[in-house]
C-alpha cells in the first residue's frame, strides 16, 4: 500500500504527480520495486528510502490518487463517500494542532485540485461508511445513461 501522505508535503499538497510517477509507478510498471522517500510531516522534510516491492495490486490510497495523469495506470478508482466537513474534522483530529497551519491552507488546495481534476466521475465503484461497517455501490464510471444525472465534480457526499 502506498499511502500519497507519503508523497504530498507541506508546500506541494497536490504538485506531487511527477515524483509519483517516477519513483513509484513507473518502477512497478517495469515489474521493479519502488523506492521513495516518505515525507515527515512534522520535521517537514523526506526522510530515509522506503522500497514497496513489486506485488500484482499495490492500492494507492489517499486524495488526487485518482487524478487525470494517474488514471491510466490504475486498474480501479475506488471513491470513498465522505462529506467534505466529516473528512476534514478527522484530519484536523488525527493531526492535532500542530498542523493546524497545515489545515487551514488544506481546504482550499483540495477544492481547487478537484474543480480542475475530479477523480469522483470515474471511480467504478463507490464506498461509503455507514454506522456499521461499510456499503459498496457502482460508481459513476460505466453506469452513465440518459436518464442518470452525475454530477462531474467531486462535492459533498451522501452517508448511508
Amino acid at each position: 500500500m502506498l499511502h500519497l501522505d507519503d508523497i504530498a508535503t507541506h508546500d506541494e499538497p497536490f504538485a506531487w504527480t511527477q515524483r509519483l510517477l517516477g519513483q513509484v509507478i513507473e518502477p512497478l510498471r517495469r515489474g521493479e520495486g519502488a523506492s521513495y522517500a516518505p515525507y515527515d510531516w512534522t520535521s517537514r522534510r523526506f526522510g530515509p528510502p522506503r522500497t514497496l516491492p513489486a506485488s500484482p495490486v499495490v492500492l494507492v490510497e489517499g486524495v488526487g490518487a485518482g487524478r487525470s495523469a494517474l488514471r491510466p495506470f490504475l486498474a480501479r478508482l475506488l471513491w470513498m463517500e465522505l462529506p467534505d466537513e466529516e473528512a476534514w474534522a478527522r484530519g484536523r483530529s488525527r493531526d492535532g494542532a500542530e498542523q493546524s497551519e497545515f489545515w487551514a491552507g488544506w481546504v482550499g488546495a483540495e477544492r481547487r485540485h478537484f474543480a480542475a481534476d475530479p477523480s469522483r466521475p470515474y471511480a467504478e465503484l463507490l464506498v461509503r461508511q455507514c454506522r456499521e461497517g461499510y456499503e459498496v455501490l457502482p460508481g459513476p464510471a460505466g453506469t452513465v445513461g440518459s436518464d442518470q444525472n452525475v454530477t462531474h465534480r467531486d462535492g459533498p457526499s451522501a452517508v448511508c
